[in-house]
């Protein structure tokens, strides 16, 4: 099984709905500039107040098939159709 690099309590970015269960993990993003990752649902046009930091092992205990995705390189990202779909890169 793959695992991230990142420590377990690393702070990473997600949405009020992927929290509240209202919407799953359909895209990743590792971002090249500070190494951070986002994991975000199907809402488009999310504003500011959307956007919650929780840690990582939070967001692999909502969805453990985050976990084949752990290698995405700096800068890269992911996505998925649905959560029955395989991830994209």
């Amino acid at each position: 099984m793959k695992t991230f690099k990142e420590d377990l309590n690393t702070a990473v970015i997600t949405t009020k709905f992927v929290l509240e269960g209202k919407s799953p993990i359909l895209y990743v993003f590792h971002y090249e500039d500070d190494g951070s990752w986002q994991f975000s649902g199907e809402e488009t046009n999310l504003e500011d107040k959307d956007f919650r930091i929780v840690s990582l092992e939070e967001i692999i205990s909502i969805d453990k098939t985050i976990l084949d995705v752990a290698d995405l390189p700096l800068g890269a990202e992911a996505h998925r159709e649905n959560t029955d779909t395989p991830w994209r890169r």
